[in-house]
């Protein structure tokens, strides 16, 4: 909730305490930004509201409480039929706003620590192949989020799960095998389930690079050392990838560690009681919880399904203590969600500590022709080849702009057009223009001035960076960083219509040039940081 709209619910509660209302707390008032400048910055509807509690009209109930409002801050107070109370704040609340800014620079629109730790699981690639497209859109959501919910005063750490110890392991060093001994010229069939991309090949030639022809026996110790330095070599290039995407994370951890622990084993004799043999298989009663069926974990040959292996690495989430375990997965995890929070509440873990969130699949265009994505053939875009086209900044900021839970056509030519219906474009425009502005005020002692406003367009502008810390808030709150996007073009439109409305720089009129310059360097402060917070950098020139 913007500060504003709190120091407004906190005088209202204050003026109805004075007309002898005290059963009226800060949860009960709405207090929201109005669609008409004409209405006022903010208005309320707690008149209507306390109508029938109180036996009168709203209208005499809004006067009564304009009556007994403080008036600290505002200009003025209108009441509206059929009962509505219009706040308008004063003209130096404006003046002060910009002040603030400035002094807090990069630190406006972040929180105070809230105390609360969050882990923060998401792409998590499995270490078979490059990273694509597909994956590329949930390491910019997720890094995004990160960077939100630390500005809005969490204490995050980010995870990567590396998936080594499973069956695609077994059919990556298969793979890596077979393109081996290919190298030199002996044939080993590749796996039914094998990997068939270029950089399978690649990594062979490194291993042979490495160890020359040391591991062209076709037995146990050898296929172990393929699955082993597949994984390591596959986890270097993503995490290679991943920062030239400028996503780092703190922690890795390893399946093949969680299993290695005895925690599966550990997990399987707790969550006994709920489960029963079908077939040979060993299956989990989830169905009992959220499930829409009972789910096997211990396949009849003896193996262990994925779901396993993943109800230990939650434990061991869960067990580390944070406050919150968020995990960022693909859309083809729907069915994930449920079967997840029943085996961790069957556990006895309070499963509400767990939100699982879903990105939506992409669809990858040039021109008008689309690109299928398929990993194991080796015919996709990596994320590797769409950064070289487009660059790092384009990526991102495309990848956030929508809503995780919407699908997404990514625009290539768009992403590349070098005008204002590129959104990106639009918006490092803007910071480029408040950039050249004051560089032309070099010489301007702005920042020591006594600031003025009245023009609609600075007001107008005022408003909206106001708002940040609100909309810092409500993207973390509701894990969505796509709001941040969303705030960058309005921003970004407003710092336009500022700039051609108004003469900023006017040697004839010092006094608003002054206040105009700080409010240029307030928008480029603003603009900057939502831009961080998605990971893309603000050009200073273009």
């Amino acid at each position: 909730m913007m500060k504003n709209e709190l120091v407004i619910k906190a005088k209202l509660i204050r003026a109805l305490n004075d007309m002898g209302v005290t059963s009226i707390s800060e949860s009960d008032i709405e207090v929201l930004k109005t669609t008409n400048e004409a209405h006022g910055d903010l208005a309320s509807n707690i008149a209507m509201k306390l109508a029938r509690v109180l036996h009168k009209s709203p209208l005499e109930i809004a006067s009564e409480i304009h009556a007994h409002i403080d008036m600290d801050g505002l200009e003025k107070v209108e009441v509206k039929a059929p009962g509505f109370i219009n706040f308008f704040f004063a003209k130096d609340e404006f003046a002060s706003a910009v002040k603030n800014i400035l002094n807090d620079e990069l630190n406006y629109g972040c929180s105070k620590s809230k105390n609360t730790s969050i882990l923060l699981e998401f792409v998590s690639v499995n270490p078979t192949g490059d990273m694509h497209l597909g994956h590329a859109r949930g390491a910019a959501i997720g890094d995004s989020l990160a960077r939100i919910l630390t500005c809005a005063g969490y204490d995050v750490k980010k995870e990567y799960y590396v998936n080594d110890g499973g069956s695609q392991v077994l059919h990556l060093g298969e793979s890596i095998k077979s393109r081996y001994f290919a190298l030199f010229g002996k044939e080993i069939p590749m796996p039914e389930d094998g990997y068939h991309g270029p950089d399978i090949i690649d990594i062979a030639k490194t291993i042979k690079d490495e160890v020359g022809n040391k591991y062209l026996n076709d037995d146990e110790e050898t296929l172990h050392f393929f699955m082993e330095r597949g994984v390591e070599l596959e986890l270097l290039k993503i995490k290679k990838d991943l920062k030239l995407f400028r996503v780092e994370f703190d922690i890795f951890t390893s399946e093949k560690k969680i299993r290695a622990s005895g925690l599966v084993e550990e997990v399987i004799s707790k969550l006994k009681p709920y489960t029963y043999v079908q077939d040979g298989a060993l299956l989990l009663k989830t169905s009992e919880v959220y499930d829409e069926k009972d789910r096997v974990i211990i396949k009849s040959n003896g193996e262990y399904t994925y779901l396993l292996p993943d109800i230990a690495y939650h434990v061991d989430k869960f067990n580390r203590g944070y406050d919150k375990l968020i995990d960022l997965f693909g859309a083809d995890h729907h069915g994930y969600i449920n079967r997840m929070k029943s085996a961790l509440r069957l556990l006895g873990y309070d499963d509400s500590r767990l939100d699982i969130e879903l990105t939506q699949m992409v669809r990858i265009l040039r021109g008008d022709k689309e690109v299928k994505l398929s990993k194991r053939e080796g015919t996709a875009d990596t994320l590797r080849s769409l950064v070289e086209e487009v660059g790092v900044d384009a990526c991102r900021y495309f990848f956030v702009s929508r809503a995780p839970s919407t699908h997404l056509d990514l625009n290539l030519d768009l992403m590349m057009t070098k005008n204002n219906t590129n959104p990106l474009y639009y918006a490092s425009y803007a910071h480029a223009r408040l950039c050249s502005v004051l560089n032309q005020a070099e010489n301007i002692d702005y920042l020591n001035a006594t600031y003025s406003f009245a023009d609609e367009a600075a007001i107008s502008l005022i408003k909206k960076l106001m708002e940040f810390n609100d909309v810092v808030e409500e993207a973390a709150k509701s894990l969505a960083p796509h709001k941040v996007c969303a705030y960058v073009q309005k921003l970004a439109q407003l710092i336009h219509v500022f700039y051609t409305e108004c003469r900023i720089i006017n040697k004839d009129d010092m006094e608003n040039s002054k206040s105009r310059l700080a409010l240029c360097k307030a928008s480029k402060i603003v603009l900057r940081k939502a831009l961080e917070l998605i990971g893309v950098n603000a050009p200073e020139k273009m």
